[in-house]
């Protein structure tokens, strides 16, 4: 049996190796905090994101229905009719710039690479590829400044960039990557600093020129659905919201011929 003097050692480690644990429980709980604070962060910023990339057809619909409480009520609300007109759109020419096919590859591989931008349908990703235009930095040039306005989205052919924000390294990305996206995807200030590591190429495309491209493609693919839909005996009662509602709604689902035969056949 130990002495006193052993029992109270003792006793004296467990409190120390109680309290060592206690200190790491408070650590792992603040950690915790902080990374909940992040997710609560990164969510906001992908609302953000998901409130900007909603079909154009669905604004339309919205704009409609404004413009019809526009003329019941005759309010003087100002509108803007235009933005949404097909007939305006479909005369915009928008700009292009040769590529060589590996430049083309390039950017629509990193365009589907990118989280943010992967699920725009290949005839959008087509048009962005042939509306990008190239620029070039020399070593240790700032692409992107935290905090500043902006509305250009950037595309790395060539060299490597450093990411920091609040002074702090976050990574650094090489070619086939896009960055500076949310700025066309919501009009906001620069979340991070871009500076170049070397000589970099990048294709860049601003963010008018990309809501047009997006805007367009949704009002023609919304003007198909509709006659698509108008022809469908079924749908002949139906009026003109209910048919525009439908749709807004509707997705495209591509068969190959073989996956036809077999289900046919089945």
């Amino acid at each position: 049996m130990g002495t006193l003097r052993d029992l109270q050692y003792a006793l004296q480690e467990k409190i120390e190796e109680l309290r060592q644990r206690d200190a790491l429980i408070d650590e792992l709980e603040l950690e915790l905090d902080q990374k909940d604070e992040l997710i609560q962060r990164l969510q906001n910023e992908l609302d953000k994101y998901r409130s900007v990339i909603k079909p154009a057809t669905q604004q339309v619909h919205k704009q409609n229905e404004l413009q019809e409480q526009q003329r019941t009520k005759r309010q003087a609300i100002s509108a803007e009719p235009t933005a949404f007109d097909i007939q305006d759109l479909s005369h915009v020419t928008l700009p292009f710039y040769p590529k060589s096919p590996q430049s083309k590859d390039l950017i629509k591989e990193a365009i589907l690479d990118n989280d943010f931008m992967k699920n725009l349908e290949l005839s959008q990703i087509q048009e962005i590829v042939d509306c990008m235009y190239p620029v070039e930095y020399g070593k240790d040039s700032c692409i992107i400044k935290e905090g500043d306005v902006g509305s250009l989205v950037y595309v790395m052919e060539d060299g490597k960039v450093e990411v920091t924000k609040e002074s702090l390294k976050l990574c650094t990305m090489g070619p086939g990557k896009v960055f500076g996206e949310l700025a066309i995807l919501y009009n906001c200030t620069r979340t991070a600093t871009v500076k170049t590591l070397t000589n970099v190429k990048l294709w860049a495309i601003d963010r008018q020129c990309f809501q047009t491209i997006m805007m367009r493609t949704g009002l023609i693919k919304h003007t198909e659905y509709m006659e698509f839909l108008k022809s469908v005996p079924t749908f002949h009662g139906l009026q003109e919201d209910i048919l525009s509602k439908l749709a807004d709604v509707l997705e495209e689902v591509i068969f190959s011929l073989i996956s036809c035969a077999v289900q046919y056949i089945v």
